[in-house]
């Protein structure tokens, strides 16, 4: 089978994760540690313990998340020989992008963590609490065409834009809150179900333009190489390697469109993968693959069992 490793965004954090990894592996133990150091805080404790309300925030669950897909990782390395080699391609969902380059060899966990963190406090800090908003247009009516008609209708009275084309059926549009809830009101008149999102900022769009001067300062300090295995990129949905083309992009996905269904589908065609893995905390992205790539196999790497029964039919060729 042709392999992608898939890692995952935010919403797919919770109390307790990585927990169970913690306490089977010294492995995860260390990436843990090696998170908690570079940031300066007991974020271990925290995914392990709660509070809900302090994990949740984006400067929190943006490393958290990392850090339990890193975990993983490593478990599958060091434990039971499966390396970062075998996939044709790694991608990840927003955030989740960080998660793949490290992965990869392009960023050290240590930098990655405190590349989070960063984002996180930038996104926050960008917009006010309460003057943006993000809304995901839900239904079978719902795709890419019909999120930018109603996108556009909210962008008569602010800014309002497609943030994630997720699959067909799963579209978030993101913007100021007044231009959302019109956008909102568009999308039902087309068929569409419209939930508002509980999130602290409007990511994904251009408000967001002053935590992306924020990460292109942070990321022309930091180490990036070029990354073992091509990262398929948020922005253009196509296999990265060059190291300076990457960086560029992960400042441009700040304010621009997570293309995941663009890039699912590039995989499952011209990239040839047959199996879809998410390395990390959750299964959104698992749901997310059986939806665009019906025919692929996809699963989710979360618990210790689950890792030691993947490694063991790789390493039996299944």
């Amino acid at each position: 089978m042709t392999l992608a490793l898939l890692f995952p965004g935010q919403g797919s954090q919770a109390v307790g994760m990585g927990a169970a990894l913690a306490d089977a592996f010294a492995s995860a133990r260390e990436v843990f540690a090696e998170v908690d150091q570079a940031l300066g805080q007991d974020l271990s404790g925290l995914m392990r313990n709660g509070p809900e309300d302090q994990l949740t925030l984006t400067e929190n669950a943006q490393p958290a998340l990392m850090a339990v897909s890193l975990a993983v990782m490593r478990v599958l390395d060091r434990e039971f020989d499966v390396s970062v080699a075998l996939a044709a391609f790694v991608a990840g969902h927003s955030l989740g992008e960080y998660s793949a380059l490290a992965a990869a060899g392009a960023l050290s966990i240590a930098d990655t963590a405190r590349l989070l963190k960063l984002r996180g406090q930038a996104m926050q800090r960008a917009v006010p609490v309460g003057q943006g908003a993000m809304a995901s247009l839900i239904g079978p009516k719902t795709d890419l065409a019909l999120a930018e008609e109603a996108a556009a209708a909210g962008a008569e009275i602010g800014t309002c834009v497609v943030a994630n084309d997720n699959n067909n059926g799963n579209v978030v549009i993101s913007g100021d809150k007044a231009a959302v809830d019109r956008a909102i009101e568009k999308a039902k008149e087309l068929g569409a179900r419209a939930i508002p999102l509980n999130v602290s900022a409007p990511f994904h769009c251009p408000l967001m333009q002053a935590a992306a001067d924020e990460m292109a300062a942070a990321l022309a300090s930091a180490r990036l190489i070029a990354p073992s295995v091509p990262v398929v990129a948020n922005v253009t949905a196509r296999p990265e390697t060059d190291a300076d083309t990457i960086r560029r992009l992960l400042i441009e996905q700040v304010t621009g469109r997570v293309r995941w269904r663009e890039s699912m589908e590039w995989m499952a065609t011209d990239g040839g993968v047959t199996r879809f893995v998410e390395i990390g905390s959750g299964k959104v992205l698992t749901g997310m693959a059986r939806r665009i790539a019906p025919d692929a196999d996809s699963l989710a790497l979360n618990s210790p069992e689950d890792i030691e029964a993947f490694a063991q039919a790789v390493t039996s060729g299944g």
